[in-house]
């Protein structure tokens, strides 16, 4: 039996498939199964993925219908995984060749940690380098808590950072215990955006958590990404308020911790529901949400309505003085 699974879910990412693929092969810890999943592809995927096939150390997995879900590919491949723990390797970034030999190492030396992560590069889509992912954790305490090694109790980490915002900027960072995976019931296959936050939550609730600050992972940000795409119809802001409701079920946060969250919350769902390029019935449903969620929901979107409005009026008031200023007296 292999002691890692490492699970590549692919939907249409041949151009970066090779590079994701061969940096797994590669790792100095070669204890390992590799999962190739490829959910119905209309690209040149499935012929570079059966290009690995022979490779004893791979298991290609082809659907006949695509399942629509990036977390239903994850929990069909935790399914197949025989490993004690799981990398879910994104088709689209790749790793550094030290990556899994660090985090399986806390694994197998702290029996109390769920899950292991790393720092994570930001990439382009040509691989340019971008910074460090974690960039947007400012918000919440300055980035030197992330330029440490650091344990946490899972259920403090919850109460203190994940309340915000999935601190685990991707999921290829990430090596889990396959049992916890199986414990918690796997990934939320209704959530389309917020299925890998809650499944650390769900996961951090049931031990420890370690971090390692070296940057093993690089994630790649492009325009293709279910994210990407999903925030442009407004769909991840209702998960994000459905997230917060459901931690503040699960941990009890101070006073503060909580007004941040509903304010953080706050700048993904009111930009939707001030965007007319979003369904009328998506707007009112994210308003509603938001309003059983968070008590000073609609003090919050009166107030950045305003603030729309009046740098409209001074647009407006600026092209009309540029308008006038251009004629001849």
């Amino acid at each position: 039996m292999p002691n890692v699974s490492v699970i590549v879910p692919n939907y249409n990412h041949a151009r970066f498939l090779r590079q994701r693929i061969d940096s797994v092969l590669g790792q100095t810890y070669q204890d390992f199964e590799l999962i190739l999943l490829d959910d119905c592809s209309t690209d040149e995927s499935r012929s570079i993925l059966q290009g690995y096939a022979d490779d004893p150390r791979v298991r290609v997995e082809l659907n006949d219908k695509n399942s629509g879900s990036t977390f239903k590919q994850w929990n069909k491949g935790v399914r197949l995984a025989r490993g004690r723990y799981v990398w879910i390797a994104e088709s689209d970034d790749y790793a550094d060749e030290r990556f899994l030999q660090r985090l399986v190492t806390v694994l197998e030396e702290e029996p109390t940690v769920t899950f292991a992560y790393c720092r994570s590069w930001r990439i382009a889509q040509n691989g340019q380098p971008l910074g460090y992912a974690d960039w947007y954790l400012a918000d919440l305490e300055p980035l030197e808590r992330w330029s440490a090694d650091f344990r946490a109790d899972g259920s403090e980490e919850c109460r203190n950072y994940f309340v915000h915002v999935n601190s685990v900027s991707n999921a290829s960072a990430a090596v889990f215990r396959k049992a916890v995976y199986d414990q918690i019931g796997g990934a939320d296959e209704s959530l389309r955006v917020c299925g890998d936050w809650k499944l650390w939550v769900s996961m951090a609730l049931e031990g420890r958590i370690a971090y390692l600050c070296d940057p093993l992972n690089y994630y790649r940000e492009h325009d293709a990404t279910v994210r990407s795409k999903i925030r442009e119809t407004g769909q991840g802001a209702g998960e994000h308020l459905r997230m917060v409701a459901w931690m503040l079920e699960r941990v009890t946060p101070t006073e503060a911790i909580r007004e941040r969250a509903y304010a953080m919350a706050s700048l993904s769902w009111i930009p939707a529901v001030l965007n007319r390029h979003i369904s009328l019935r998506r707007r009112w449903g994210l308003l509603r949400d938001a309003l059983a969620t968070d008590p000073k929901a609609m003090r919050r979107l009166i107030r950045q309505a305003l603030v729309a409005i009046r740098l409209k009026v001074a647009l407006e008031f600026r092209l009309l003085r540029q308008r006038f200023a251009g004629r001849p007296s």
